[in-house]
C-alpha cells in the first residue's frame, strides 16, 4: 500500500490507523514531554555515562500505578535508558564487563531488581528479553524528597566507587558501582608507556611514582624507575628508584643511589632531602648532617642560610638561627618570605624552628 495514495501523508496514515500517540517516536525532531538528559562520572580512569529521558510526575500515582510493580520498566521514558562503562566494573559486588547496556528495573514494594541488558538500542522495555541480560542485581529502595522529574545522580563518591541513584517522586533507588582502580590504572600505564611517553624520563617516572605512592606492583615500579634513569640520570630519577628500594626493604641497595643523586642535586633538592627525612621523623643526627652539608655546599644561597638556621636552632643558638633566617629572607624569592618570617618569629621567641 502506497501511503501517498489519494493524497494521504505518512503522518495522516498513522493518525488514521490510530497508532500515532504523543508518547511515540516522532518522524521529525520535536520537543519531547520527557526530555533527554545525560550524566557522567569518572572514578579513577573509569567513565560511567547514563543517557535517559526524564518523565514528570505531573500529579500521577507513579509506583504501583504509572509504573507497575513486578514488571520490567525502562528506568526512564522513551527509548532505552543506557549506562556505559569504559572499563570492567562491579555492580553491587558482581562483575560486569566494559560496554554499553540497556538499563531496566523491576520495581517492588521492598526490593528492586536492576537489569543490565546487552541490548541497548530498543524502544523502552517492550521488546526486553531476559536471555539478553548481562547482569541482574537486587537493591533496596529508599524514601526521598519529592523529585518531579526523574533524575539520575552519582552519590557517595569515593576513589574507587560511587552509588548511582535513580530518583523520582518520593523514592530513591541506588546501586553501587565499584572499580579495581589500581589494577585499571596500572594496565593503563603499561599501555601508555608503549606510546611516545616511553621516550621521556617523565613518563617512566610518573608511572613509577604511581606504583610507589599506591604500593602496587613495586617490582614493576622499580623497573619503570630504571627506565627513567636510562632516559636521563638526574636527581629525580635516581632518588625515585632509591625510594622504591626502601619501600621494598632494600635499604642497602638504595644508599648508593641516594649518594649519586645528592652529588648532582641542586640546593633546593639537597635541602629537601633532609627536610623530608625530618618530616618522616628519621634519625635526627642524619637530618642535621644533611642540613650542615647543605649550608657548606651552598653558603651564599638562601637555601644554605635556611639549612644553617635549622642547625643553629636545633643546637639552641637562636641568635645565630635568627641571623641566618634574615640572610635567607634577603635573598629568597618573594613566595618564600612569609614562611621564613614565621620561622624568624619562632626563633626570636626562643623556640626551635624544627619543632
Amino acid at each position: 500500500m502506497r501511503l501517498q495514495r489519494r493524497g494521504m501523508s505518512v503522518l495522516s496514515f498513522f493518525i488514521a490507523a490510530g497508532t500515532f500517540q504523543a508518547a511515540a517516536q516522532t518522524l521529525l525532531k520535536l520537543p519531547e514531554v520527557s526530555q533527554r538528559a545525560s550524566i557522567s562520572q569518572r572514578i579513577g580512569l573509569t567513565d560511567i555515562t547514563l543517557v535517559y529521558h526524564r518523565p514528570l510526575v505531573n500529579g500521577r500515582k507513579v509506583w504501583g500505578g504509572l509504573v507497575p510493580y513486578n514488571q520490567v520498566w525502562r528506568a526512564g521514558a522513551n527509548e532505552n535508558t543506557t549506562i556505559a562503562f569504559n572499563t570492567p566494573v562491579s555492580v553491587q559486588g558482581q562483575a560486569l564487563a566494559a560496554g554499553t547496556y540497556g538499563l531496566h528495573m523491576i520495581p517492588g514494594t521492598d526490593e528492586w531488581t536492576i537489569i543490565f541488558s546487552r541490548n541497548h538500542s530498543s524502544w523502552g522495555s517492550f521488546t526486553y528479553k531476559q536471555d539478553e541480560d548481562a547482569l541482574r542485581v537486587t537493591v533496596k529502595p529508599q524514601p526521598a524528597e519529592m523529585q518531579e522529574a526523574l533524575a539520575y545522580s552519582f552519590e557517595d563518591l569515593k576513589p574507587d566507587s560511587t552509588a548511582v541513584s535513580m530518583r523520582w517522586e518520593r523514592l530513591a533507588v541506588p546501586f553501587e558501582v565499584s572499580v579495581n582502580e589500581k589494577e585499571i590504572t596500572m594496565n593503563s600505564l603499561r599501555d601508555q608507556l608503549r606510546g611516545g611517553m616511553q621516550y621521556t624520563w617523565e613518563g617512566w617516572a610518573e608511572a613509577a611514582n604511581y606504583s610507589l605512592a599506591n604500593k602496587v606492583d613495586l617490582d614493576e615500579g622499580l623497573r619503570w624507575a630504571g627506565e627513567a634513569i636510562k632516559q636521563e640520570e638526574r636527581y629525580d630519577t635516581l632518588m625515585l628508584k632509591a625510594r622504591i628500594l626502601d619501600a621494598q626493604g632494600k635499604g642497602g641497595e638504595s644508599g648508593p643511589l641516594k649518594t649519586r643523586a645528592l652529588a648532582i642535586a641542586n640546593p633546593l633538592q639537597f635541602y629537601m632531602f633532609g627536610r623530608q627525612m625530618q618530616l618522616n621523623h628519621e634519625n635526627p643526627e642524619q637530618v642535621m648532617s644533611i642540613f650542615r652539608q647543605t649550608a657548606q655546599k651552598y653558603p651564599d644561597n638562601w637555601i644554605g642560610h635556611l639549612a644553617a638556621a635549622r642547625v643553629s636552632s636545633a643546637a639552641g643558638d637562636y641568635t645565630k638561627a635568627a641571623a641566618e633566617l634574615k640572610a635567607a629572607s634577603a635573598a629568597a624569592p618573594d613566595t618564600q618570605k612569609p614562611g621564613l618570617a614565621n620561622y624568624l618569629k619562632k626563633v626570636e621567641a626562643g623556640q626551635d624552628m624544627n619543632q
